[in-house]
């Protein structure tokens, strides 16, 4: 296998990922993260779990040419599926490049098994609102947050941990991310600039006649230049 360096996206999935951590990599495709994390050292075992037969062949395939079979297991099974909390010692979750509807959904239909689990590192696609609201309903409190654009396009990655306080979050930190809205960082401006521009083209869009209609636009513009600070 000719080893295909690391997307940035799963670089910084991966600078999450605790040192000596047993990982569980969910839609693990060519198994290019585990294999990537073994190699550094930076985790003592992991298991690549797939639920198509040809990503699963191939992260198979990948594992046996560098040679790591004794530390990555590949099993092909649905979501938490992949693993037996009685038997793995599985500790750390990455899923990554999916929607945050699904990754909520796969964390729910087994979420028994997150009792032993002390890190969830989540690269959604979309849905990062209604994945934020999922990890506060079932006390996951989000420790750290990140975005970055690779390709002309934009990921944010929603680390979280188990919480048994509830920390409850507001409508505009499930928005905009709790640590990503204080940060503010250039790439997050990017993002809701490009948001608010797409709001205002909307509402000019929208006729007069239709007040409740505009009056939405205008709460969603008022609020994206209030985060912002587009007054400043």
């Amino acid at each position: 296998m000719k080893y295909e360096k690391l997307s940035i996206r799963l670089q910084e999935v991966g600078e999450f990922v605790p040192q000596d951590a047993v990982l569980l990599d969910i839609g693990s495709d060519h198994a290019y993260l585990p294999i990537h994390l073994v190699r550094m050292g930076r985790i003592k075992s992991a298991i690549a779990g797939e639920v198509v037969q040809g990503p699963y062949d191939s992260a198979k395939s990948n594992v046996v040419d560098f040679g790591l079979s004794d530390s990555i297991t590949v099993r092909l099974a649905s979501g938490l599926a992949a693993f037996d909390p009685e038997i793995d010692s599985v500790d750390t979750i990455t899923i990554a490049g999916m929607g945050g509807h699904l990754i909520a959904d796969i964390l729910g239909e087994g979420q028994e098994k997150l009792a032993q689990i002390s890190r969830l590192i989540l690269q959604p696609n979309n849905g990062e609102w209604y994945l934020r609201n999922w990890l506060q309903a079932h006390q996951f409190q989000i420790s750290h947050e990140m975005i970055l654009t690779e390709n002309d396009k934009l990921y944010e990655i929603i680390v979280a941990c188990p919480s048994k306080i509830l920390i409850e979050l507001s409508e505009d930190d499930l928005r905009f991310g709790p640590i990503l809205r204080r940060e503010k960082s250039e790439v997050f401006r990017l993002k809701w600039q490009s948001e608010l521009r797409a709001h205002q083209a909307i509402l000019s869009q929208i006729p007069v006649s239709a007040a409740d209609k505009r009056q939405e636009f205008l709460d969603k513009i008022a609020k994206i230049e209030e985060v912002l600070d587009v007054s400043k």
